[in-house]
């Protein structure tokens, strides 16, 4: 009897362990299962891929000149109107020469009269009535009248304004009654003329992307007057120092370079535009587009996929038996929603788009290890 009891406590014991070791497996494939189905994920595709930098700048004419006077004087007469075409040489305005009309007649009778002293002085010298120093001096006066009689016309030729290029004149010119006034610092415009046949953008690039911005790279852009449309650009020109000189410090005071070293640093790239309808106008706001990198059928994942430690980037890729690995992989180019495998991934593999679930448990059961990918 005894016998039979224990080898029934046995196999009692048996069936209780096994009955266990079922409940525990089908919990375990539950509780898989349900992870399974919280986990979302993404397959590994072949695409065409453009990497662009982006931009904001202003439009503006390649030619154009601010036409300003030589001297100062009123403005007697404005012969052109915003909008009008010239060509280089035309007269486009004309100054009040009254006053410097006055200087020249006066220049004019003081050489008049200083030739004619020299001349006299001449004549004496040569009989020995005057000395070698009278008829320097005669000389010296006569010369210097003759070059003020010079100067004198020169500034009446200016009192005619003639257009310096060819092409539009921008903006209203000023009226007459105006008084234009010279000088190198802050002269007073009587009008703008551009080229308008040419344009460009000139547009800031953040010091984060100016890296891949190379001349002859091409762009698009599209201004708000013109809804819908997209325009055509190419960069001609990349600015070698920053738009502020910030790393200039011989001329600034310590508090503007701290001010400089904590602002975002922005690059001048001048690009050439394609406008051949002549439908842009300077000023326009352009929001561009620089294409620097394009790649056809490169094998991509979307970027909310890739995450980064301190060993580099990876992605969680999800196996045929539901299984789920890091793996370390190398990029290339980037697109707004999707980057580059250049190594790591094959065509065809899924990559977890969503872990939440998966990340909190791999925490739970192990604090020794680090788990989970970081927190992005």
């Amino acid at each position: 009897m005894n016998i039979n009891w224990k080898v029934k406590a046995g196999i009692a014991a048996v069936l209780v362990a096994a009955c266990a070791f079922g409940g525990w497996k089908y919990y375990q494939g539950q509780q898989q299962a349900k992870q399974a189905a919280a986990v979302e994920t993404t397959e590994v595709i072949r695409m065409d891929m453009k990497s662009t930098v982006s931009a904001t700048g202003t439009i503006r004419p390649v030619h154009s000149v601010e036409v300003s006077s030589k001297v100062t004087a009123r403005i007697k007469n404005v012969l052109v109107k915003e909008n009008d075409t010239v060509t280089a040489g035309q007269t486009i305005a004309t100054l009040d020469g009254k006053d410097y009309e006055a200087k020249r007649d006066q220049a004019q009778i003081k050489v008049t009269n200083t030739k004619a002293k020299y001349e006299r002085t001449s004549y004496l010298y040569s009989i020995g009535a005057k000395t070698q120093a009278d008829l320097e001096d005669a000389q010296m006066n006569y010369e210097t009248a003759v070059s003020a009689l010079s100067e004198a016309q020169s500034d009446m030729n200016e009192m005619t304004i003639t257009a310096p290029m060819s092409g539009v004149v921008v903006g209203e010119p000023k009226t007459p009654g105006t008084m234009a006034v010279q000088g190198t610092n802050s002269p007073t415009v009587i009008m703008r003329i551009a080229d308008l046949s040419s344009k460009q953008i000139q547009a800031k690039v953040d010091e984060t992307d100016i890296g891949s911005v190379k001349v002859g790279q091409t762009a698009t852009f599209t201004v708000d007057s013109f809804t819908g449309r997209t325009f055509t650009a190419r960069v001609t020109n990349i600015s070698q120092t920053d738009t502020g000189n910030s790393w200039d410090t011989s001329s600034s005071s310590s508090s503007s370079s701290s001010t400089s070293s904590s602002s975002v640093i922005y690059y001048y790239v001048t690009l050439d535009v394609d406008d051949p309808g002549n439908e842009l106008l300077p000023a326009m706001t352009a929001r561009v587009e620089i294409n620097t990198a394009e790649k056809a059928g490169a094998l991509a994942v979307p970027i909310s996929t890739l995450k980064t430690d301190a060993n580099g980037s990876y992605v969680i890729v999800k196996n045929p038996d539901g299984t789920q690995e890091n793996r370390y992989v190398e990029t290339g180019i980037y697109s707004d929603e999707y980057v580059e495998i250049l190594a790591g991934l094959s065509e065809g593999e899924q990559v977890v788009s969503t872990y939440t679930a998966k990340a909190a448990t791999m925490t739970t059961s192990s604090k020794k290890s680090r788990g989970g990918p970081p927190p992005m």
